[in-house]
């Protein structure tokens, strides 16, 4: 339940600034949306931390499990669970926002479900390049297929990949026990820093995922209210799977990695008092 409720707040918050920027116009820079998405983080672990870890990314769950930081009986569950919280922060994001949707595809002469939709679509799932770069205006079949071959599915999986790992790193050094240095009750702040920080450099690129159920959960609710193949696979094709689930998820695993075998044999051990 912890992690619903943590994977809610998450994709609730987070989401809704990206909502609030593409339906609204109200966010002026890339940093309000990204400090939204911190701070939404932030909250979540907070709030949950203390029941469940605040995992809040299937692949943090899967990364600590293949490192042994997690027993492994409990990944299906908390990926279930974070899943679920997505899905439910997503339709509620939709059922607050349903009008503007309609006023947005209108204005720009968007037919939802249709392959230009992805510049409404991005308000779930997520697409590289940045379907932001399309403009505020309506979007030709020319536009769209010029966006699309601005960047290629190696360097998006990259991008992922390197994101999530950085992530993955600073969640293990934040929280780690014996770092006497470390932030301790103050991990979740930087932690979001963190992923604010990484938003504001690679967002422009994918929009900056690091999580297979902030991707995931929205899109598939976003197939299910009319944006249907636009959402699911959508413009990337096998992208949806290799950029957006698959690196993530590695990303995580090597950078759990990196921490555990080249990083915390050097943090400091605790003094024993004599």
């Amino acid at each position: 339940m912890a992690e619903i409720i943590g994977t809610f707040l998450l994709i609730f918050f987070g989401l809704g600034a990206v909502q609030t920027a593409v339906l609204h116009g109200d966010m002026s820079g890339l940093w309000q949306v990204g400090i939204v998405w911190g701070g939404s983080i932030m909250l979540a672990i907070y709030t949950v931390g203390a029941i469940s870890g605040a995992h809040i990314n299937p692949a943090i769950t899967i990364g600590l499990s293949v490192w042994g930081l997690f027993p492994l009986h409990r990944v299906a569950p908390y990926v279930a669970s974070q899943l679920v919280g997505a899905i439910a922060a997503a339709a509620i994001l939709y059922a607050i926002n349903a009008s503007y949707f309609g006023l947005v595809e209108a204005e720009r002469g968007i037919v939802r479900g249709e392959p230009t939709s992805i510049v409404t679509a991005m308000c779930f799932g997520e697409y590289f390049p940045n379907p932001g770069k399309l403009g505020s205006e309506g979007v030709t079949d020319e536009q769209l297929a010029a966006w699309k071959s601005s960047f290629n599915q190696p360097m998006a999986f990259l991008a992922e990949l390197l994101g999530t790992a950085i992530l993955a790193i600073v969640v293990l050094a934040t929280t780690e026990k014996e770092h006497l240095s470390g932030p301790k009750n103050l991990a979740p702040v930087f932690i979001g820093l963190c992923v604010a920080t990484l938003i504001c450099v690679i967002a422009p690129l994918t929009q900056a995922c690091f999580n297979p159920a902030r991707d995931f959960g929205p899109r598939l609710f976003a197939y299910f209210a009319g944006w249907g193949s636009a959402a699911i696979p959508g413009p990337n094709g096998s992208g949806m799977v290799t950029v957006y689930i698959i690196a993530p998820i590695v990303g995580s695993i090597l950078g759990c990695g990196v921490y555990q075998k080249l990083l915390r044999p050097f943090v400091l051990e605790p003094t024993s008092s004599s």
